[in-house]
């Protein structure tokens, strides 16, 4: 069950290491790699550091929407549609952060 709960972490951390591989930043992909190695150990700094990291990827999404769509414009290209998709991400993201909250993962990485 505590899968199903971890899920929108799991997949906002495949979504943040695909965004790094679009981007060829390589190097960067090991962090939400580790990130989803380490949500099998039980300890309380675990869940906060991914807590943390999933605010600091949720403003790279931000970040990207903007970038993105100010390109677009310069570009007379469409651009609103991007920024919606972009934009859901980084919601989806940022509220990925709120399942630890659950009484299950509260339980699980002894956050009291």
């Amino acid at each position: 069950m505590n899968f199903l709960r971890l899920l929108p972490v799991i997949l906002s951390l495949l979504l943040l290491g695909a965004h790094f591989s679009r981007h060829n930043l390589g190097f960067l992909i090991v962090v939400p790699l580790v990130l989803l190695g380490l949500l099998f150990l039980r300890e309380p700094w675990v869940a906060r550091l991914v807590q943390w990291v999933l605010i600091v990827a949720s403003l790279e999404w931000l970040r990207t929407a903007v970038v993105l769509a100010m390109q677009r414009q310069q570009q007379g290209a469409p651009w609103a549609r991007s920024a919606v998709i972009l934009s859901a991400v980084c919601a989806f993201t940022l509220v990925s952060t709120l399942v630890f909250r659950s009484a299950g993962l509260r339980e699980r990485y002894r956050l009291d």
